[in-house]
């Protein structure tokens, strides 16, 4: 008969290899599909550091073995509080969890994913059709770049987004516009400058955010209470919105669309300020109206806040402005299933339940599409921690109220919870 897996997880990143790592510790028939660390290794410019702190830029093991630290120590590099960690350093930990932590990674591009009977069919790129009774689409933030409308009707050559890029150097003697006014657009503005480029940043704010200094981890109690930390951040907001993903997600639709939206918005960290004021032109409180090709350039036409025109001619344009998470763009995910999918408010997002399940029974989302049901962190690695364990006791919950299925190759069903995980996993 052919094989039904328990799982298939979708997308080998920070939530996907954790997602795969506890499911295959509460032993579960899991396949993971993807490129490993793809948007870190295939996306990010070289040169880019951390914004996080190692402490709280960890992948999720159910025995809590496979820290960044741990790996640091492995290596000899210092990862420490208060010194950023370079992007580079990041992707090979997570390179190293998925070979002690995660099962084995299949490297294949997913084309379709579709229901069929009481689980999915997953097609690929490479090799023939899976059958799973759960899917996990853990798929990063790629397939959701954003683009301003004005930018769009130009070339390609003419702009890019700023997860486009591993080598910035292609830009030296050239002008570039860099659109945004967080911590993509300003680091990127501040490598453009430092490999040769000639960047402005153009940004709808009237002023820049800087982190601070982060304060010592160990720091008098009054203090600590005042101004506690987080994987977030210090304060007690950032706390709330870094250890209570759960109590966010019980609050109204609207009020978890608003804190998605608005919560922990654009900031530069405080390492690179330094390095952006001394080199880079900046053009505030200037919005993007109209974007027109002529010849080999671009000629930008920007509306200030007094209502001004202004025009703005470069050689390039990078919209370093985010990403619009929205199910309409995970094309391979079956039309049907997209378009019956329950989503929150106004959003392009699925609602989920406590377990991060969508309204159809065994489709579970992990990542940024979640975020506006489990609030800010999961837009940030430190969210894979507590989406692994609560998303894992889903799909436990899902498959024990199935029962076996034809065609499975048995997996695991445990009377009890495997090693490491609380009886509460079966419950």
């Amino acid at each position: 008969m052919t094989r039904m897996d328990d799982l298939v997880v979708v997308g080998a990143g920070p939530y996907g290899l954790s997602i795969a790592a506890h499911a295959a510790a509460a032993g579960l028939d899991v396949r993971l599909l993807g490129r490993p660390m793809a948007s870190w290794r295939d996306h990010m410019p070289e040169g880019m550091y951390l914004k996080s702190e190692p402490w709280s830029s960890n992948l999720s093991s159910p025995d809590g073995r496979f820290t960044l630290a741990s790996y640091c120590a492995t290596r000899g590099i210092v990862a420490e509080h208060g010194t950023p960690l370079p992007i580079g350093t990041f992707s090979a930990y997570g390179l190293w969890f998925a070979r002690h932590a995660a099962p084995e990674v299949e490297e294949v591009t997913v084309t379709e994913v579709t229901p069929q009977g009481d689980g999915f069919r997953v097609r690929t790129a490479e090799g023939p059709p899976l059958l799973t009774r759960t899917v996990v689409l853990a798929v990063g933030v790629m397939p959701f770049v954003h683009h301003p409308e004005a930018l769009r009707d130009l070339p390609p050559s003419h702009y890019s987004h700023s997860s486009g890029h591993r080598d910035l150097s292609r830009f030296a003697g050239r002008e570039v516009a860099v659109l945004g006014a967080g911590q993509a657009a300003l680091e990127t503005a501040a490598l453009l400058a430092e490999s040769g480029a000639r960047p402005c940043l153009v940004a709808r704010r009237s002023r820049l955010h800087w982190n601070t200094v982060p304060q010592p981890l160990e720091r008098p109690l009054p203090r600590a209470l005042r101004d506690p930390h987080s994987g977030l951040g210090t304060g007690w907001r950032s706390w709330v919105w870094s250890e209570l993903p759960w109590a966010v997600r019980r609050l109204p639709a609207p009020t978890r669309e608003r804190i998605a939206a608005t919560a922990l918005g654009p900031a530069g960290a405080w390492w690179l300020r330094d390095r952006f004021e001394r080199r880079v032109p900046v053009l505030l409180g200037h919005r993007l109206h109209r974007a027109v090709a002529v010849g080999g350039r671009t000629r930008l036409g920007l509306t200030t806040a007094a209502g001004e025109s202004v025009v703005l001619d470069t050689a390039h344009v990078i919209a370093a402005t985010g990403f619009s998470p929205d199910l309409r763009r995970l094309t391979f995910l079956d039309a049907g299933l997209r378009a019956a999918l329950e989503t929150v408010g106004g959003t392009g997002t699925p609602e989920l339940g406590p377990g991060f399940e969508s309204s159809w029974p065994g489709l579970f989302f992990a990542g940024l599409l979640t975020a506006p049901s489990f609030g800010p962190s999961m837009r940030f690695v430190h969210g894979a921690g507590f989406t692994a364990g609560r998303l894992v006791k889903g799909v436990l919950g899902r498959l024990r109220a199935r029962g076996p299925l034809p065609g499975s190759s048995g997996g695991a069903r445990p009377d009890r919870a495997p090693a490491g995980y609380p009886e509460t996993y079966l419950r």
